[in-house]
């Protein structure tokens, strides 16, 4: 097999760890909300939003600033620096108790950590695969995202059955969190840039290569300010794009689990098969339409 898609099995990796950890809370906002004397933490469906709104907000934010931070110091660092920070975020959830501000503080810092994983995984995409792949690839790593989601409805309602609720919603954050620490070594065992990496054949190095522009014909490189940037249309396209979907797939990502039970009256493991839905659908979308650019390019397009 090619060695780029075993980069790109790492990447699914990474980005499964990556949505899998981040899904946890949308399984125990149902505990979250329960009164004190119930057992639960008594908060308000507010203190729930406010919690994942400040996740929101700081991987929002960071997702730039990782992104410059990675293109400084490599993919390779750069996304292990990342899952390390989101890993050890993650655990801490289980030690926030109760306390709404202590789980904002805890949960924002989660995010700066998850920030890393999208743009040091496109970018890795970019380095180990000729443009007419890039698209299909970044389809491929991109369904780790529902396969993480897939993996939550059945992890978290089984951590709440099996230890109970007060012991259940900490032992879901903490080995969800550990869950990606073995990626870490196998990331540093196999990554490495193709033209640094060893072992790689010259004709998978080549092809890789194949569809870069001729020095002769290519644009002058050199830093592009950020005003020529947001001048773009493709810019703007891809902005309003993200802002109309992603308040959906966050909706589903939170508040999914909840609203089937609140409105359909659904128990937790009635709500596993319609989030397996969603999300299987997602994954044909991700990779059926990470295959689509690549189909019309090899007509011409």
């Amino acid at each position: 097999m090619s060695f780029r898609w075993v980069v790109c099995a790492l990447l699914l990796f990474s980005t499964t760890v990556n949505y899998m950890d981040r899904q946890v809370i949308g399984y125990l906002k149902e505990f979250f909300c329960t009164s004190a004397d119930k057992g639960g933490f008594g908060w308000t469906n507010s203190d729930f939003a406010n919690v994942t709104a400040a996740f929101t907000a700081f991987y929002a934010g960071m997702t730039i600033i990782a992104g410059l931070v990675i293109d400084k110091i490599g993919t390779k660092l750069g996304l292990a620096i990342s899952l390390l920070i989101w890993s050890i975020f993650g655990i801490l959830n289980a030690f926030a108790g109760s306390l709404v501000w202590m789980h904002i503080i805890v949960r924002s810092a989660f995010g700066i950590g998850e920030a890393g994983n999208f743009p040091a995984s496109i970018k890795t995409v970019a380095e180990w695969f000729p443009k007419r792949e890039r698209a299909l690839a970044t389809g491929i790593f991109n369904s780790g995202s529902n396969l993480g989601a897939m993996i939550g409805a059945l992890f978290v309602p089984w951590c709440l059955i099996h230890f109970g609720e007060q012991a259940g919603w900490k032992m879901a954050y903490i080995l969800t969190g550990l869950a990606g620490l073995p990626w870490l070594i196998f990331w540093f065992w196999l990554y490495d840039t193709p033209a640094r990496k060893a072992g790689l054949s010259k004709t998978e190095y080549d092809y890789i290569h194949s569809d870069d522009e001729e020095p002769s014909t290519a644009e002058p490189t050199g830093k592009v300010p950020w005003k020529q940037l947001l001048g773009y249309r493709q810019t703007w396209a891809f902005f309003f794009g993200k802002f109309l979907t992603d308040g959906v797939w966050w909706f589903y990502l939170f508040w999914l689990p909840d609203y089937l039970k609140k409105q359909f009256g659904m128990t937790k493991h009635e709500v596993m098969l319609p989030t397996f839905i969603v999300y299987g659908i997602a994954i044909v979308g991700s990779i059926g339409g990470g295959s689509i650019p690549m189909a019309l390019m090899k007509r011409g397009l």
